[in-house]
């Protein structure tokens, strides 16, 4: 049976299942975490905590909520705070395309955030997920439902950008591993998916699996920025030119940075290089129709 760790509507597992094919494996001895949720905004974390996990994130900037006061000074306020009441490990969620140079907004402040982090507590983990996918998640349920309604289905640019989706999951059994692991942890992680794609290859892939042949149609990148600064006018926009600016860049994990494969979360991780979550999640959304 699997306990959680909650951080905001994400499950992190904390116990995993025992050994089987196709599987994680138990890393080290069971232990027990409790639950809890938290205010960004208060000053002390819950009275008897070890471990604090940041995972808030913005993807539209809407009045005083910003790439910068959410990614940056947020972020920096609750590592000041986990330092100051003494917590042991704190664990940074940012995302593999961080980057302090890049002329994206979104993408810069996810950098400004790590280094933020770093300095309010020395010795913060940052852990940088590839994208992710879940059943019904925002990733795979969109590009199915596209796939089966529309006549032909636009795709960003060339479609050459690289991508290794990593399963929610994973991620979340490696930063519980992180936050229990006995040892001092590596300061950054990448935690991506066996499999890397390019974005014509995972529509593709999607669209097998579904039973469908899609008409690709390529459309330039500029076209999609036109489109995204519309829809952010929306009040949920399905597409922001964050996530454009995000397309136009692969966002795969390093080979010199750790990641599943270094041995602490390697238990944690199915070594498939057929990219087997990724099928059997695409499989459970046609089978349960959530994607219609």
């Amino acid at each position: 049976m699997s306990s959680h760790l909650r951080t905001g509507t994400t499950p992190l597992p904390t116990m995993l299942e025992e050994p089987a094919v196709g599987s994680r494996a138990v890393c080290g001895p069971p232990q027990t975490t409790v639950p809890v949720g938290v205010d960004a905004n208060r000053d002390t974390p819950p009275s008897g905590a070890d471990g604090v996990v940041n995972a808030i994130s913005l993807y539209v900037e809407h009045g005083r909520d910003t790439f910068h006061s959410v990614h940056v000074e947020t972020a920096a306020k609750i590592a000041r705070t986990a330092r100051r009441a003494g917590i042991r490990r704190f664990v940074h969620v940012s995302g593999i395309s961080a980057d302090t140079t890049s002329p994206s907004p979104y993408i810069r402040s996810r950098g400004e955030g790590e280094a933020a982090v770093r300095t309010a507590f020395p010795g913060a983990v940052i852990v940088r997920p590839a994208v992710m996918f879940a059943p019904d998640d925002a990733f795979l349920t969109t590009i199915l439902r596209l796939l089966r309604s529309l006549p032909a289905y636009p795709i960003f640019g060339d479609g050459k950008t690289r991508l290794q989706p990593v399963y929610v999951d994973d991620v979340a059994a490696a930063i519980a591993q992180i936050l229990r692991q006995s040892q001092n942890p590596y300061p950054v992680y990448e935690l991506a998916g066996p499999r890397i794609y390019s974005y014509e290859e995972l529509l593709r892939t999607i669209a097998r699996i579904a039973g469908l042949r899609p008409v690709l149609m390529r459309m330039p990148f500029a076209f999609w920025n036109a489109l995204a600064g519309v829809a952010e006018m929306l009040p949920q926009p399905p597409l922001t030119r964050n996530q454009v600016e995000l397309m136009q860049i692969d966002t795969t994990a390093s080979e010199s940075l750790p990641g599943f494969r270094d041995q602490v979360l390697r238990c944690v991780f199915v070594v498939c290089q057929q990219g087997f979550h990724l099928d059997f999640i695409l499989i459970f959304l046609i089978e349960n129709c959530h994607a219609k």
